[in-house]
């Protein structure tokens, strides 16, 4: 096994270390996650109009009429449903930042690149004219939104650095003379998409948000919402970290954007009244696979509190226990340790795959209801977490998830704990020893 692992990291590690610092992912990474505060609070209001609980369902007809959900749907479509705005803004400035030119700039070119190439729509009452779809904005349009910004980003780049710029006497104030700095950039970069703008409408396409949502985009959602694809991303994240890899944030990076486009489907259907179309999402991924992080080591967690006899175990699960219920498991996968660990390894990797395995069929089977959209904070206790994406029923599966994956770990857990305790005890005879042999010269010493 350790020599399985020592093949593993030589190959693996550079190709991991090449993803955690390529520039575009980690814009893209960051960029989500600093737009999530906004996604969490838009899916908590889609959560108080769609509250899986009658009693509060019809206080709320009662009080407030049948329509009553549409006091907490703008919030929704603001946040949720205009996700790509905030994405396009997060990965401009990321990415400005990365090659240290103008930040307000860089966001302003992506989006108007993004802009001239969403199409428009006439309202129904053509009076007021058009505008841009809400659905062009949300989940449909952040392949776009992410073309769009890191293109634009690169042509601003380029210019920058070839020069082509305007540059203002020294009498000018710094302000004016910035904006005329940006001028020639940015116009190019309008240029350059609107002539893409032109290009697609005149093809059967008619627009580049169809190309790549009907190419691009829903092929990559339609491959991430499979029970194989997520076994396999699953399994590539327990493999980074079992090699002390932050495996959450490279696997992160490249499948975010497909399971927070997933979860936005479902999130939209909640809200339209219409079935839910996909079992696998981010809620999916993240409050049902990684119950207590990656590894699912909640039950593990629990063991070490409960059943260790070893002082060292004892301590990591006493030290453990809090962090893990908010899902934060780092203290055992570095302190246990489960990095470089053959023995915890395998489990490690397993009971996850165990875990998505059992979600998907129980979800499929109507057993569990799907996932509802909400975007709730990754730090969401288990069964809490359970509750509000998938209601009653996605609670019990947790309480069967954690009790399951503490079946999982234990013969590996008892493994581990038997040799460190092994190990506490040879090490606590040879002290014992050792004094002896000390109070027995100090004896010796004092009779002379």
């Amino acid at each position: 096994m350790q020599k399985l692992m020592s093949i593993f990291e030589s190959k693996m590690t550079p190709i991991a270390v090449k993803l955690d610092q390529n520039r575009y992912l980690s814009a893209i990474k960051n960029a989500f996650m600093a737009a999530m505060p906004l996604l969490i609070v838009g899916s908590f209001f889609l959560l108080f109009a769609y509250m899986p609980i009658d009693a509060y369902s019809n206080f709320m007809t009662h009080t407030f009429g049948k329509t009553w959900q549409n006091l907490f749907l703008a919030p929704n479509d603001v946040t949720m449903n205009m996700m790509s705005i905030y994405v396009i803004i997060g990965i401009a400035n990321e990415l400005a930042k990365s090659y240290k030119i103008d930040r307000i700039s860089s966001i302003f070119s992506a989006l108007a690149a993004f802009f001239v190439v969403t199409p428009l729509s006439k309202f129904v009452d053509t009076d007021l004219g058009t505008g841009i779809p809400l659905t062009n904005v949300g989940a449909s349009g952040l392949f776009v939104g992410m073309i769009s910004s890191i293109l634009a980003v690169e042509i601003l780049r380029y210019t920058v650095k070839k020069g082509w710029k305007i540059t203002m006497p020294d009498s000018v104030p710094l302000n004016v003379s910035k904006s005329f700095s940006s001028l020639i950039p940015i116009a190019i970069i309008i240029i350059v998409f609107n002539f893409v703008r032109i290009v697609f409408a005149s093809t059967s396409f008619g627009s580049v948000q169809t190309f790549i949502f009907n190419n691009l985009q829903t092929p990559l959602t339609s491959l991430g919402s499979t029970l194989p694809a997520t076994i396999l991303v699953i399994l590539v994240e327990g493999l980074l970290w079992s090699f002390g890899i932050h495996g959450a944030n490279i696997v992160g990076s490249i499948m975010q954007p497909i399971w927070l486009s997933l979860t936005a489907q479902n999130a939209s259907a909640v809200s339209a009244g219409h079935r839910i179309p996909n079992i696998v999402d981010y809620q999916f991924y993240s409050n049902f696979v990684k119950v207590g992080g990656s590894g699912a080591t909640f039950g593990l967690v629990l063991l070490l509190f409960f059943f260790a006899k070893s002082k060292q175990f004892k301590a990591i699960g006493k030290l453990a226990i809090i962090p893990e219920i908010f899902t934060i498991n780092e203290p055992i996968i570095f302190g246990l340790p489960i990095v470089l660990n053959p023995m915890l390894v395998l489990p490690f990797i397993l009971t996850p795959i165990i875990m998505a395995i059992i979600t998907y069929y129980s979800m499929k089977l109507g057993i569990v209801p799907y996932t509802n959209g909400i975007n709730i904070p990754w730090t969401t206790p288990p069964i809490i977490a359970g509750f509000l994406v998938s209601g009653w029923r996605g609670a019990l599966l947790n309480v069967f998830q954690i009790f399951l994956s503490g079946i999982i770990y234990f013969p590996f857990f008892k493994m581990a704990d038997n040799l460190a305790l092994k190990s506490e005890i040879e090490k606590e005879e040879k002290l014992t020893a050792k004094k002896s042999e000390i109070d027995s010269v100090d004896l010796s010493t004092t009779d002379i």
